[in-house]
């Protein structure tokens, strides 16, 4: 059985029709649900535009886009909304989001999101209640979690699997070879990069702050 991926996108040679749609069709209609469930969330909280843009960084505008379904959110900006809103990055994206019995989660159940910024993100686990995610991050060669850097509550370490990686860390530079790993406290505004020629794999955990 292949991994379910729940959005991806927009691809040339993807672009045949099947029954449901095209490929296109169905990253536009997944833009536009992650969009709508960002305006219902914050909503429900009483926040502003501005008041969720002054907690993630991001510019008002940019948020506006998102939530008209107008630009594919890039991985950092949807990690970055679902801690300002309470909620996992999981949440923002349409998909099954059922909490399985079993200690096994399968390769095929595991969520894949893909973004612009050429970062597909495969959520491994994703334990609510003890505040963890952990995903396995591809970077193709010049991709970036996002266009500049982002903050949010709570703490992360990664691990290079293959290839290296650039991680900006408020004004350092760290360049994460094979096997090497780093942690920091989210709130410092960060921005993960491969800024080399070839793809590269990270193992990534995301920890709430309790």
């Amino acid at each position: 059985m292949s991994s379910r991926k729940v959005a991806s996108v927009p691809s040339s040679d993807l672009d045949e029709l099947d029954g449901v749609g095209s490929s296109t069709d169905r990253a536009a209609e997944t833009v536009q649900a992650i969009g709508a469930r960002v305006r219902e969330l914050r909503n429900q909280r009483q926040l502003t535009l501005q008041a969720l843009a002054d907690m993630t960084g991001l510019s008002a505008s940019l948020l506006s886009l998102v939530e008209r379904g107008k630009t594919s959110p890039s991985i950092g900006t949807l990690v970055s909304v679902a801690y300002a809103l309470g909620i996992h990055m999981n949440d923002l994206v349409p998909g099954d989001n059922q909490s399985w019995a079993s200690p096994v989660t399968l390769r095929a159940d595991q969520r894949e999101f893909s973004t612009p910024e050429g970062v597909t993100r495969r959520v491994i686990k994703d334990d609510r209640a003890r505040g963890i995610e952990i995903a396995i991050n591809e970077y193709a060669p010049g991709g970036s979690s996002a266009q500049s850097s982002l903050h949010h509550e709570g703490y992360e370490y990664g691990m290079v699997l293959e290839g290296t990686l650039t991680v900006y860390l408020a004004k350092g530079r760290h360049v994460l070879k094979v096997g090497d790993s780093i942690g920091y406290d989210s709130t410092r505004p960060h921005r993960i990069c491969n800024e080399s020629k070839r793809s590269t794999r990270a193992l990534w955990v995301n920890l709430t702050r309790s």
